[in-house]
């Protein structure tokens, strides 16, 4: 989903809000609602700030190489800005800017008192030195230090990045800013300085819990509770009906995962060690390999290894040292499987008009930000399936990012069940409520819902703040 289709659908959710009797009880003239509500939607489709540098980095074989460098700050209307650095080689001004504007949209969606902002930085990690990596990490403080901090812009990792760089970028920042409060400045750290303890894990466990809830939690409570139908949902509460009774019938519910990284290989893992309702993980991808096994995978064994070699096995002779038995595939073959349920924890934009009518899955979870294109989503969903999207089901990350960065303005440290906890409950919360406007309306994907409900929000502070003049 690119920054064009992302900017096309606030446009399609401020047109359908002037039909509606949004901010009527603030402003009673229809006209002048609606002249309202087209500078909110000016301003939330365009971006506040946007710096780009370019990063000197002297290589270990002595070559200086100039890396492109991005900060983009979003808007801070619900808060300051908030959102990861990413060290990719897919990184681009563009890419950087539409997640920023995600990032606005999932705060705003999951009452989180911060607005949205990203960061990227154009290399592939696998490339660098420990040291060079380090002096990158350095460099993009010194960069962008003016625009960061703990009261205005607050960094946290992302793909290609981790506590480890991180923690050297909070170093470089309390440098450039001696005697200045810096453990808020960036969220994501290592618990050793001053991070919160499950962390790591939160943006694969939220991803699952997505999934999980609307399964074994909301459909089951309005299975038993309520005499509704869901007319207008009918597809999508059949492919319900169809998983629960499968799991009521002791049959394991499949899932598919595409990446294993932090998000993917703790969501599989989360899938693997399910009690409430029995699965088996029969694939799992990343950026070289697809493992496949009907059976199911050995998550546990997997882990283990890819915290040692950093990627998947990719022969046959690393899946014997890992003690596991899979068929060995291309990485996007993932995308076709027969599975039940397919959780997207890799990049953007793998499911599109190109690949739409081959997915098979029979619910989708967005754990990536923007895999699925809005025509795609479109499709799929006319054809029953279920897909959660990114700002309503990735959002553990920062939903812990706010505990820790609370942590440091309380002085105070909360436990890693305490943290689970909060943020499990803090994500149930928005489940229930996409989930039950979703599903007693018929026209527009989940992806719109979410959206409606964060623009009504973003909106309404525009306006109470005075903004909309």
């Amino acid at each position: 989903m690119e920054r064009s289709q992302t900017k096309k659908l606030i446009e399609e959710v401020v047109a359908e809000l002037k039909d509606q009797d949004f901010l009527k009880m603030d402003i009673t003239d229809k006209k002048e609602r609606e002249t309202v509500l087209n500078s909110a939607g000016e301003i939330l489709k365009t971006t506040d700030k946007i710096i780009k540098s370019y990063i000197r980095v002297s290589r270990e074989g002595g070559m200086i190489e100039r890396i492109p460098a991005y900060r983009v700050q979003h808007n801070n209307i619900s808060g300051f800005y908030k959102g990861g650095i990413r060290f990719s080689e897919e990184v681009s001004e563009s890419e950087v800017e539409n997640l920023a504007i995600l990032m606005t949209l999932k705060n705003a969606l999951h009452g989180l008192p911060f607005g949205g902002a990203k960061g990227g930085v154009h290399v592939n990690p696998r490339n660098y030195t420990e040291r060079e990596l380090n002096l990158i990490s350095k460099k993009y403080v010194q960069r962008f230090a003016l625009n960061l901090g703990p009261t205005q812009d607050i960094p946290a990792p992302d793909l290609g990045t981790n506590d480890k760089i991180i923690d050297w970028m909070v170093g470089e920042y309390k440098t450039i800013n001696p005697g200045q409060a810096y453990t808020g400045s960036f969220t994501g750290k290592s618990v050793e300085n001053n991070g919160a303890t499950g962390r790591r894990e939160s943006t694969g466990i939220g991803t699952f819990l997505s999934y999980i809830y609307l399964l074994n939690a909301w459909f089951l409570d309005k299975k038993e509770n309520t005499s509704m139908e869901y007319k207008e949902r009918s597809k999508q509460w059949n492919t319900l009906e169809k998983l629960y009774n499968k799991f009521k019938e002791a049959d394991p519910i499949e899932v598919a995962v595409q990446g294993f990284g932090n998000v993917g290989s703790i969501a599989a893992l989360e899938a693997y060690n399910c009690s409430e309702v029995k699965h088996r993980v029969t694939a799992v991808s990343d950026q070289f390999v697809t493992l496949i096994n009907k059976e199911g995978l050995n998550i546990e064994k997997l882990v283990v290894y890819t915290d040692k070699h950093k990627r998947l096995p990719q022969t046959s002779q690393q899946l014997k040292e890992a003690n596991l038995e899979a068929e060995i595939n291309k990485p996007q073959d993932i995308l076709t499987l027969h599975t039940d349920v397919l959780i997207f924890a890799a990049i953007e934009d793998q499911v599109t008009k190109e690949n739409m009518k081959d997915i098979k899955a029979d619910v989708l979870v967005e754990g990536a930000n923007a895999p699925v294109s809005v025509e795609a989503d479109l499709f799929l969903q006319e054809k029953g399936k279920i897909i959660v999207p990114d700002i309503l089901a990735n959002a553990g990350g920062v939903h812990v990012s706010y505990l820790e960065w609370k942590q440091s303005r309380v002085t105070e440290s909360y436990s890693k069940d305490e943290i689970l906890q909060e943020m499990s409950s803090q994500m149930k919360e928005t489940f229930k409520k996409v989930y039950d406007e979703y599903f007693t309306t018929r026209e527009h994907t989940m992806r719109f819902t979410c959206y409606s409900i964060a623009l009504r929000r973003l909106i309404t502070l525009l306006h109470r703040h005075g903004k909309l003049f």
